[in-house]
């Protein structure tokens, strides 16, 4: 199993503005077939350090992590990513 984590800051880090990006996030549930977990967290921390949200998918293999970045619908995902957000960091790993 591969596990995708991404944690994103937001340009606008309002409350607003955080549960809009994540329910863009949570939208690509049940739309991506390779895509076998989603999670989609906010901070509740709200430190220095913190980063806004953090993106938690798993997949069976490696071939189903490279589908899932080319899909149509995490492109769009992507597209809205790029706007919104000012960083961010990914670890991808199997177990």
């Amino acid at each position: 199993m591969i596990t995708h984590i991404v944690f994103f800051k937001l340009k606008d880090r309002s409350e607003e503005s955080v549960a809009r990006t994540a329910q863009v996030l949570k939208d690509m549930e049940g739309k991506i077939a390779e895509l076998k977990l989603l999670e989609v967290g906010t901070d509740i921390i709200h430190s220095d350090r913190s980063y806004d949200i953090a993106l938690v998918t798993k997949f069976d293999t490696l071939d189903d992590l490279n589908a899932y970045q080319i899909h149509p619908v995490h492109k769009k995902v992507i597209e809205h990513m790029s706007e919104v957000r000012e960083s961010s960091v990914c670890v991808d790993y199997e177990v």
